[in-house]
């Protein structure tokens, strides 16, 4: 009894938790970046089609904010810019994906567990046999014998969503380009791209030429 609940317990914090689950993105940075010296920068779309639009210029103001907490310096006058920051993101269209969860009702299988009787989920379930391999039988749970007849199939969309910066020296020349790409069963942007600005700036700017794994906690637990 004291072992079933010990395995369950956490399945059910997972669960509990999946609401608000861990942002994860992989980063890719490559950078030569001057030290802040009183450098200037705007930002500005990379794509013409966001350019000036409301929800373009909510995210930029997210990147101006972290560029201003290094050091560097809003520019009054963006044609004079020291910097110039071309961002860009966006998310794809999904893709259909299926898995196989344990379903209900009452079953028969085989399982691995001593000889003895126990508690199955969804109720009383006693079981007998020798050795580790055993006839069980009852109501079904997958927890004591893995999938059954009754599992059942559900579909799912898995959302890639791409955050692009690059950060160019007035005249030209690249001195930071960087990358931050996710997985999600969610396409809200007002969702992904605050994330994905925090993953990019997150041990900016970082060694160049890494792809590195960043997770941030969910966002009551950022405060």
């Amino acid at each position: 009894m004291n072992r079933y609940f010990a395995a369950v317990a956490p399945l059910v914090l997972l669960t509990a938790s999946g609401c608000a689950a861990p942002f994860q993105a992989n980063v890719s940075r490559f950078q030569q970046l001057p030290a802040p010296q009183g450098q200037t920068f705007a930002v500005v779309a990379d794509d013409p089609r966001l350019a000036g639009g409301l929800e373009f210029s909510q995210y930029a103001r997210m990147v101006e904010d972290r560029l201003a907490g290094y050091g560097y310096t809003r520019a009054i006058d963006p044609a004079s810019a020291n910097l110039v920051v071309r961002f860009d993101y966006g998310v794809d269209g999904g893709r259909e994906r299926v898995r196989r969860v344990p379903g209900g009702g009452f079953g028969y299988g085989f399982g691995h567990r001593p000889l003895g009787f126990g508690y199955g989920w969804g109720g009383y379930r006693p079981f007998y046999g020798y050795g580790r391999r055993h006839f069980v039988y009852g109501w079904d749970d997958p927890f004591l014998y893995g999938s059954s007849f009754y599992d059942e199939v559900e579909s799912y969309t898995v959302y890639e969503s791409r955050l692009s910066m690059r950060i160019d020296r007035r005249g030209g020349g690249s001195v930071f380009e960087g990358t931050a790409q996710a997985r999600s069963t969610d396409n809200d942007l007002t969702t992904l791209v605050p994330n994905l600005v925090e993953a990019l700036f997150t041990g900016f700017p970082s060694n160049t030429g890494k792809t590195v794994r960043i997770t941030l906690a969910p966002p009551e637990r950022r405060r």
